[in-house]
């Protein structure tokens, strides 16, 4: 016979939500002194465990809602700084040959799709992937920038066109 007062209780979205929404906002709150935007990250982080965050080995929920918020933020914050760097870029650029407003947006969102795609390789791939792909340089020439071997840019290249095949595979692009 089971010991029920041993036996972990199966956390479910429902639970977890009902149970720790409002922690999860407080904390929130306090942490970026917007209640909007812990509004905003609390759904977000809701949605994003809703994906794909497996339930079944939470041990500790505020922990992982913590961890998963984080997460969140930082994809926040990033998508901010590219925003405002796109944005300083355009104010740059004369009036007459500003795209108009419904193709800045197209680009900022093409632009937040890649930063996403590009996430989670090192710093070195990501920057031979770019060398490469945008600026057209050849693996020496990357080798030498980025004070590596060429075989080492190969490498770099590869994973990242892997990591790229992977994301638009997952997400149907």
């Amino acid at each position: 016979m089971p010991d029920y007062a041993t036996t972990p209780v199966p956390v479910t979205i429902e639970s977890l939500y009902g149970e720790h929404h409002g922690w999860l906002k407080s904390w929130l709150t306090r942490k970026l002194q917007s209640t909007f935007d812990a509004d905003d990250i609390t759904q977000d982080t809701f949605l994003r465990i809703m994906r794909g965050e497996s339930l079944t080995a939470i041990r500790d929920p505020k922990s992982f809602l913590c961890t998963v918020a984080k997460r969140v933020m930082i994809d926040l914050f990033r998508r901010n700084a590219l925003e405002k760097a796109w944005l300083e870029m355009l104010a740059q650029l004369p009036e007459d040959s500003a795209p108009s407003p419904e193709v800045q947006q197209s680009q900022l969102e093409l632009l937040q799709l890649l930063d996403r795609m590009l996430d989670g390789l090192s710093s070195k791939a990501r920057e031979a992937f770019l060398l490469s792909q945008l600026d057209g340089m050849a693996y020496n020439d990357i080798a030498a920038r980025l004070n590596v071997s060429v075989s080492s840019v190969k490498k770099y290249v590869a994973k990242a066109v892997e990591h790229c095949l992977l994301f638009r595979l997952e997400h149907g692009l």
